[in-house]
């Protein structure tokens, strides 16, 4: 059966086996099954690290696929130097970044690197300090649902009316750093949450002009 190819579809936050304890694909599955489906282009995100990079490029030119490489990273909450928080969760959130460019990927190679040897707790972790400094060439995805964007949305502990200003916050700053170049990550896995968050992503995208992705 030939793979319908008339709307193009790109995977754009996806793990490998260097994500420990998340991600179970070899890459040589994950771009053999992204050919099979008839994708032109595959993004590679591991957990903060970029292990498999050099990989990834070259196995996915083999099959014909545009590479993208990013990584997943952890972001302080506030400073990668503070190192006090009670448990990993309020440790770090998540966030997606991609490499537009030669110069992206030295800067996802950068701000790796700071993650490991400055803010290693629980995670390796980089801040927004270094984010804003290293965000030439690079594409910034809001997040799934441990970003700090989604955990905004979907806080149980917050009114509606909460939830969606300091989501705005939180997006509004991402997007006066990478401009165009930041989209709201929108996800379905089937979990309720993120049914929920993805309402509250969109309404926020519609009316912030931060096209989903």
């Amino acid at each position: 059966m030939e793979a319908d190819t008339s709307k193009s579809f790109t995977h754009l936050h996806c793990h490998s086996h260097y994500s420990l304890l998340d991600g179970a694909s070899s890459i040589d599955r994950l771009v053999h099954r992204a050919s099979e489906l008839g994708m032109n282009s595959l993004a590679l995100t591991d957990h903060g690290n970029l292990h498999g990079a050099l990989e990834f490029y070259s196995k996915a030119k083999n099959v014909g696929l545009n590479p993208i490489i990013g990584y997943e990273a952890y972001i302080a909450p506030g400073s990668r130097f503070q190192k006090d928080a009670g448990s990993q969760k309020e440790a770090s959130y998540h966030l997606t970044l991609l490499a537009q460019n030669r110069t992206g990927f030295a800067n996802l190679l950068k701000l790796a690197t700071k993650a490991s040897l400055e803010g290693f707790y629980f995670k390796p972790r980089i801040d927004r300090e270094i984010l804003a400094a290293h965000s030439e060439g690079l594409v910034c995805l809001s997040g799934c649902l441990s970003s700090e964007f989604s955990r905004a949305l979907i806080g149980s502990s917050r009114e509606q009316n909460d939830s969606l200003n300091q989501g705005r916050q939180v997006a509004s700053w991402f997007q006066k750093i990478f401009g165009d170049r930041y989209f709201i990550e929108v996800q379905d896995n089937g979990l309720d949450l993120q049914r929920q968050g993805t309402a509250a992503a969109i309404d926020l995208s519609n009316e912030m002009g931060i096209p989903p992705v």
